[in-house]
């Protein structure tokens, strides 16, 4: 009676268990289940878990998740049945019917024996993991469908137990060829920024911060990385597993892009120092001269040291002060100026006349302005020449033809934009046929004749044209004819 006590005792403090409980007799009957371990078969009812071990095999398919070395036909409960005693063994539980459900199984064997040492009392305890199992594989699948290269890293012996497609990708490595080499053999963290720091971090399972490293791949080569560490727990082969979890940017791209901007500049800087335009590169805030090349020191004769740190005004090479500030004004609206005309000087006094052209731009990621000119003095120097040769020619031109006076008038003062016509001097009809027979070339007597008047009478209406357009000679009032459009041939017959 004391025996049927203990044993219903015994199966009230199995059935409050949470781990599932399955009793089985060395007769291969099973003869109990907790309410634990039917939930975790999703049935109900011993009938429905099976009455034996071989109707329990028909019910429910069993697949090792770890144990792998123990082969399809050692199930659990064969293992068990020999009196066999573990624990941890990992194991797939799915019905056996079409549709039926999964679940995940942590398993451990209990053996009793009798005094003879025959096994008297078989027992399967269990644990439901699937949630944590499902989590596990939702981790793999986001691990491995990641485009960011990853790899994870076994902290107790440093060696890589997972690897997804980027990391493969990005040093150009098979799985095979990662997975279970050791941190010696693929060093993640090879000339890291703090790389002390990160190995101290790694050995303690702490956080890894991010830091610029080169990964070696295939053909001697370096690739250049941030990586960063973060520790997380991963399912082993004796439970938990602290690991160390890597991941990477790459940064060949940007090392690319500053290799080609370093180039770029090298190139910018030889083409500066070598040009013959004088040039110099200034701040964008206030004109600070911070390089001038040997063409800008040699036009302007100030040693280096006097240009380099000064601005434009402090050089005091602008002759008209006026035009200095017009330039800094158009290049501030603008941002650039493109053939801007002014008068320098040079150390020793001397004029230059140039065309300045700024324009700005950006070097070692500061805003510059980049500031060039162009000396042309001996361009005006021969157009004054040209201008005194014209103008003694033209200081008496009655004797010349009208086209030759119409291109010294050309010359002398190029087209500019369509003036007002000649009513707006408030001509006479006499000064028009005076304006109209002077562009035709002809002299004092030849318009008297030709209009029947004395020639003290032309001159005197002569006199008042010349007052009336302000000019003192007859080349110049050719000139103010044909830049109002009158004095062509059109014009010249209506004057008739």
């Amino acid at each position: 009676m004391a025996g049927d006590a203990d044993e219903g005792r015994m199966g009230q403090v199995v059935a409050g268990l949470s781990e599932g409980v399955i009793l089985i007799e060395p007769d291969r009957t099973i003869t109990f289940a907790n309410q634990a371990a039917l939930a975790m078969h999703g049935v109900a009812s011993l009938e429905a878990l099976g009455a034996d071990v071989a109707e329990y095999r028909s019910n429910f398919e069993l697949h090792y998740r770890n144990h792998r070395e123990m082969g399809p036909l050692q199930h659990p409960i064969d293992r068990v049945l020999s009196g066999e005693v573990f624990r941890d063994a990992v194991v797939e539980v799915r019905q056996a019917r079409a549709g039926g459900q999964t679940w995940m199984h942590r398993i451990r064997s209990m053996v009793t024996t009798d005094p003879a040492g025959a096994p008297a009392g078989l027992a399967l305890v269990m644990q439901d993991v699937s949630e944590r199992y499902q989590a596990e594989a939702r981790f793999e699948r986001m691990f491995n469908a990641n485009p960011a290269p990853a790899i994870i890293c076994r902290i107790a012996d440093l060696r890589f137990v997972r690897v997804n497609q980027g990391f493969l990708d990005l040093t150009g490595t098979d799985r095979d060829a990662v997975l279970g080499r050791s941190f010696c053999e693929i060093d993640v963290l090879r000339e890291a920024e703090r790389r002390d720091l990160a190995i101290r971090r790694l050995h303690a399972g702490r956080t890894i911060p991010q830091m610029e490293a080169c990964l070696a791949v295939p053909g001697g080569r370096r690739r250049s990385v941030i990586v960063a560490g973060h520790p997380i727990e991963m399912p082993g082969a004796h439970g938990v597993e602290h690991c160390m979890l890597f991941t990477f940017a790459d940064l060949e791209d940007r090392r690319k892009a500053e290799m080609e901007l370093r180039q770029s500049e090298e190139r910018f800087a030889k083409a500066f120092a070598l040009s013959p335009v004088p040039t110099a590169l200034m701040s964008a805030d206030g004109l600070v001269i911070a390089r001038a090349n040997l063409a800008f020191v040699t036009a302007l004769g100030h040693p280096p040291e006097a240009i380099q740190g000064r601005t434009l005004a402090e050089l005091a090479i602008w002759t008209d002060p006026d035009e200095r500030r017009r330039f800094s004004r158009d290049l501030t609206r603008a941002g650039s100026v493109r053939g801007f005309e002014a008068a320098f000087q040079d150390a020793g006094g001397g004029a230059i006349d140039c065309l300045i052209s700024a324009e700005r731009v950006t070097i070692d990621g500061e805003a510059c302005v980049l500031c060039a000119f162009q000396d042309i003095s001996a361009r005006k120097r021969s157009e004054r020449e040209l201008m005194s040769a014209i103008e003694a020619v033209m200081a008496d031109a009655s004797w010349f033809s009208h086209g030759v006076i119409d291109k010294l008038a050309l010359l002398r003062a190029p087209p500019r934009s369509r003036q007002p016509p000649a009513q707006s001097a408030n001509l006479t009809t006499r000064e028009t046929d005076m304006l109209t027979r002077i562009c035709q070339g002809a002299t004092d007597q030849e318009i008297g004749t030709e209009l029947g008047l004395s020639l003290h009478t032309v001159r005197n209406h002569v006199a008042g044209l010349y007052r009336k357009l302000g000019v003192n000679r007859r080349s110049a009032v050719v000139v103010w004819a044909r830049e109002r459009g009158v004095g062509q041939k059109s014009d010249l017959r209506k004057g008739r």
